[in-house]
């Protein structure tokens, strides 16, 4: 079959690989009819991943049909359209039997819990997938709920709920969602659907904060973030959610909101001695949350809402690709042009 692999720094191939084969009565083989790229794709392919290993395939976002069962999944049967939870969980432990797979008692390592890292784990952006304990890591996806959709409800969207949810939003509340990714536009719809009355949108690029607009958010155009913030709300927000990552965008949620304001922070920051400033956060009386989201948890709750139409996360993907074309793709992902959001590959192209 053909898959995207990592070859190295910036080098991404399409490249023919060995099928996955059924090995576990309660895992699955799917044929992946659509896959994302994810900013954490970025770290590996900018060299900066969990393992030293090239060759491997990448991607940890796939829908596609189940071609293969194992004997011991219930529920589940060839032919069902299914998206792949970003993260795999045991399904037997007690966290993994309530959604809480990032508490995973069994999984040796993060590099084994989740697609296309270098671990266990094959990447999802080829054509055919193997998925371990299928029964809860494989969710069947309902009518008019389309590929491009699910795609993104593997990972993104409930990264985003996730943030906007431990952030306890409320309605009427305004909300600054800093990074107007794939993660930054669905945390908007999520900060909507809670019930915000207002929400401010930060990004460096212009595409990114006019995708925001359309979405109903107030992009903050001013050079200076903080001073916009401050200048359109009259103060500081009651919910700032940052999904980059990095330090800097760190600070800016922490300043970005008010007295009691709570920061939710679903960016991936590797900082050890990240210079956190507490006596600010004292005086605030801030609350500050950060972790990892458990896809398996937030997916009923978002299936539903996309079912019924509160929340569109088709609406991000601005870029479907073939596979084919996957080199490309990372680059122009990585380069963030031609206004690129979110990347969907189609694995038959």
């Amino acid at each position: 079959m053909k898959a995207l692999t990592y070859q190295g720094p910036r080098q991404i191939s399409y490249s023919e690989v060995p099928d996955p084969e059924l090995t576990a009565r309660d895992g699955a083989i799917i044929r992946v009819t659509a896959s994302g790229i994810c900013g954490s794709d970025l770290h590996i392919y900018g060299g900066h991943g969990f393992t030293d290993k090239i060759g491997y395939s990448v991607g940890h976002e796939a829908v596609g049909e189940i071609v293969e069962l194992g004997s011991e999944v219930h529920g589940l049967a060839v032919g069902d359209r299914v998206l792949v939870s970003a993260s795999a969980g045991c399904n037997r432990c007690a966290n993994c039997r309530v959604g809480i797979v990032a508490a995973c008692e069994r999984t040796p390592a993060p590099i084994d819990a989740c697609y296309g890292l270098g671990g266990s784990l094959p990447g999802g952006q080829a054509q055919l997938l193997a998925v371990p304990h299928a029964g809860g890591n494989l969710i069947r996806i309902p009518e008019g709920v389309s590929d491009a959709a699910a795609v993104v409800l593997t990972d993104n969207a409930p990264t985003a709920w996730y943030g906007a949810r431990r952030a306890r939003i409320a309605p009427g509340e305004t909300v600054v969602v800093i990074g107007l990714g794939p993660v930054g536009l669905m945390a908007i719809q999520s900060a909507f659907a809670m019930g915000a009355a207002r929400v401010l949108g930060v990004d460096l690029i212009a595409e990114r904060r006019k995708l925001a607009a359309e979405l109903g958010a107030e992009p903050v155009e001013m050079d200076d973030p903080k001073l916009g913030i401050r200048d359109m709300l009259g103060g500081g927000a009651d919910v700032a959610i940052e999904a980059v990552g990095a330090d800097a965008t760190i600070k800016l949620a922490i300043s970005a909101v008010g007295h009691r304001g709570r920061v939710s922070v679903i960016g991936v920051n590797q900082n050890r001695a990240y210079p956190f400033h507490m006596p600010l956060a004292q005086v605030k009386e801030l609350e500050f949350h950060i972790g990892l989201c458990s896809i398996q948890y937030e997916l009923p709750t978002l299936l539903k809402l996309t079912a019924a139409g509160r929340l569109r996360p088709e609406a991000v993907v601005t870029h479907p690709l073939p596979m084919s074309d996957g080199a490309n793709a990372y680059q122009l992902f990585a380069e963030r042009a031609d206004g690129v959001s979110k990347v969907v590959l189609d694995p038959a192209r």
